[in-house]
Formats: structure tokens, C-alpha cells, sequence
């Protein structure tokens, strides 16, 4: 890239890169810099002075008192004799969890969506064009009520709907099957079975470095992953085995149950994502140029093979970075959760604005936790982009 020569100091020294960092015209910067201080300054005094008369004094030193009250779910053990800030630290597992599930869900169904769109079929391209349109277009806070609707509204228990016998729908939320472990709680040995799985991907990748990664290679990297965490489990005398839920009583039992509310949220963020990421995906592919297609059909590969080894690994450049504007929409989005009832970061920390009245801090706090959350992901995408871009320069 060619250097442009700007007028100014020029060539090293801490002055000149001071200079050249504060740029042209100092002196107004400088005021205007100083203005906005004494602006923030008036702010923060006259909010001091305004919790002072109304009682309240300005901290975070809140977070260490009692909350006195519930939250409906939790990652971790939490009762209202808690303090405000495991409170907050349950809200904030809430948001993180379903901002990772439905960024992993909706990257599946967006891609299928986006390759549906391309294909031959006409009926398939035009109803996934649809899809595409009603859920771009219509109010993402709507398709939450719509979807908790339709929740609420299944049957009881006893007369769930059921699918292959070990799925259960019901108005008491979603039943699936689970995989326990006696006597170690359920987010280590999760985590631990997420790691090992993500771990043997990586070395299978680095093992096979210089072709793609093979459907048969990758599930046999899974199940290996599994098996070992499983071996690992039972020889430290941890006894692992896998939960159906069943009908018993009035109520499903067994299995991994997802509330009414955790649910509407998941599939309303899954499904509104999904809309997006499918117009990614199929304007990356037809980013690809029409030749690399001739070319590949030229060798004798099949479509599928055209897709997957040729046309997604170039059209990867064009698809990440728009996959971040995406993830991060997905995750902010899951801030209307308060308005379904899942006690998110928003619900908790309203609840604790309203019995504390330190609205300014649960405002902090809330904005401070996105931009940490919304920083780390940017962080992360783009460390795939770079290696994305960077593999394919290195292929040119």
C-alpha cells in the first residue's frame, strides 16, 4: 500500500509522535477536550447532589447486600439471601448462554437457508425468500410475543407433544435428552465436553492440513472427543450416563428441560438471525466468480463437492466479517428478553434498580457487560478473519 506524505513533524521521537498524534490545530482540541471534562464534571456532580437528597449514596458498595429476591433460572446455585452482584452474575450467565446457543444455531440454519436460496429448485428458493422477508421485516420484539405465544399455548404435560419418544413440547417448555454425571455439576463436565470436542477439532484440522475437513474425519473426531471425556469421567470414578425425559405424574421428568421463556427467546433470536446470515451466505457465494465453478465442474466434481471444497472456502472472506455484525446483533438482541420473562442481565438488573434505586450503576453495569461481551466477539471473529484472509493470500 502506498504511503501518503503528510506535512508535519516527521521521523522518530516521542515528540514528534505526540504531535502527530494530536494532530493539526492543538489549541483547539485542547479546549474543546477540556470543555467536554467540565461538562461530564457538571453531569456527575449534579447527579451526586440528586441521590444525596434523595437518600442514596453513589457506589457500587450495593453489591454486597442481600437481594431478597428470586430469579426463575440460573447456570449456578442462586436463593434470595444472595448478594446483588451473584444476582447480576446469574443474569449475566443467562445473557452469555443464550447469546452462545443461538449465535451456534443460527450460523446451521443460515447457512442451510442461505444455500436453499441458490438452489435449482424454484418452490425451495421462493420460500426461503419469504422466510427471508416476513422476519427481516417485521419487528424482532413482535416475533418474541408470537413465539411465547405459541409456547404457552401447547398442551400440559400429560398430553405433551412427542418426537421419536425422547423430545417433549409442552406449555412447561422443551424436554430433550441429557447427558449426566453423578456427582460433578453439570457446567464443568459441559464445559469440559466442549473443550475436548473443540480441542480434538483443531489438531484434526492441523493433522490434516492441506485438505478440507471431511464429514467422516469430523464426526470421528467428535465421537472420539466424547468417548475420551467419557473414559476420563469413569476412571476418576465419576459414574456418566445418558437422561430421557419421560412422562411421570403431572410433569415430564429426566432429560434437560429449557423454560417456556428460555425457549421463546432461543428459537425467536435463532430464527430472526437466521434471516441475515442466509443473505450472507448467499451473497458470499455468488461472490465466487462463475470461472472457479466452470473449473471445478471441468475436473468431474459433483455440486456438493463444488460447494463445500471450492466455492464456502473463498466465499469465507466475504462471509466473516459480515458473520460479526451478525452475532453481535444476536447478542444485544437478547436484551428484549425482559420483556418474555427470562431473567437476563436487563431483568436482573432492573429488579435490583428498582429495590435499590442505584439506577445509574445498574445502567453502568448493564452497558459495560455488552461492550465487554460485544469486544471479546469482535476480538474472536477477527482473529478467524485474519487467518481466513491470510490462508488464501498464502494459496494465491
Amino acid at each position: 500500500m502506498k504511503r501518503h506524505i503528510q506535512p508535519g513533524p516527521s521521523g522518530p521521537g516521542p515528540v514528534s509522535r505526540l504531535r502527530s498524534w494530536i494532530g493539526p490545530l492543538p489549541l483547539q482540541q485542547g479546549l474543546l477536550f477540556v470543555g467536554v471534562l467540565l461538562l461530564f464534571a457538571f453531569l456527575g456532580q449534579n447527579t451526586a447532589d440528586s441521590m444525596h437528597r434523595m437518600g442514596l449514596t453513589p457506589g457500587f458498595a450495593f453489591l454486597s447486600h442481600q437481594a431478597n429476591f428470586e430469579i426463575g433460572e440460573s447456570l449456578f446455585s442462586y436463593s434470595a439471601g444472595d448478594s446483588y452482584a451473584r444476582a447480576l452474575g446469574a443474569g449475566i450467565a443467562n445473557t452469555i448462554k443464550v447469546a452462545v446457543v443461538g449465535c451456534l444455531l443460527a450460523t446451521v440454519l443460515g447457512v442451510a437457508l442461505g444455500i436453499a436460496r441458490l438452489s435449482g429448485n424454484l418452490l425451495l428458493a421462493s420460500l426461503v425468500h419469504g422466510y427471508v422477508e416476513l422476519l427481516r421485516n417485521t419487528p424482532l420484539l413482535l416475533q418474541l410475543f408470537l413465539w411465547s405465544a405459541i409456547i404457552h399455548t401447547l398442551p400440559p404435560p400429560r398430553g405433551a407433544y412427542t418426537f421419536l419418544g425422547s423430545v417433549y413440547l409442552s406449555n412447561r417448555g422443551v424436554y430433550l435428552p441429557s447427558l449426566s454425571v453423578e456427582g460433578l455439576p453439570a457446567f464443568i463436565w459441559l464445559s469440559v465436553v466442549a473443550l475436548a470436542v473443540l480441542a480434538t477439532l483443531v489438531l484434526s484440522r492441523r493433522l490434516f492440513a492441506g485438505s478440507a475437513l471431511y464429514l467422516p474425519k469430523s464426526a470421528g473426531a467428535v465421537l472420539g472427543a466424547l468417548a475420551l471425556c467419557y473414559l476420563t469421567l469413569t476412571s476418576l470414578g465419576f459414574a456418566a450416563s445418558v437422561e430421557i425425559p419421560a412422562k411421570g405424574g403431572f410433569n415430564i421428568r429426566g432429560g434437560l428441560s429449557l423454560t417456556p421463556e428460555f425457549a421463546a427467546l432461543l428459537i425467536g433470536l435463532v430464527v430472526n438471525a437466521s434471516a441475515s446470515i442466509s443473505e450472507i451466505v448467499r451473497s458470499g457465494i455468488q461472490s465466487v466468480k462463475s470461472g472457479q465453478w466452470e473449473a471445478a465442474r471441468a475436473l468431474g466434481l459433483k455440486p456438493a463437492q463444488i460447494l463445500r471444497l471450492v466455492v464456502l472456502p473463498q466465499a469465507l472472506r466475504v462471509i466473516t466479517p459480515l458473520m460479526i455484525s451478525s452475532f453481535l446483533d444476536l447478542t444485544k438482541n437478547s436484551s428484549l428478553a425482559v420483556a418474555i420473562g427470562y431473567p437476563d442481565l436487563v431483568s436482573v438488573a432492573n429488579t435490583t434498580a428498582n429495590t435499590t434505586g442505584q439506577v445509574l450503576e445498574a445502567i453502568i453495569i448493564i452497558a459495560a457487560v455488552y461492550l465487554s461481551i460485544s469486544l471479546a466477539v469482535s476480538a474472536v471473529m477477527n482473529l478467524y478473519n485474519r487467518r481466513v484472509v491470510l490462508r488464501a493470500e498464502g494459496k494465491r
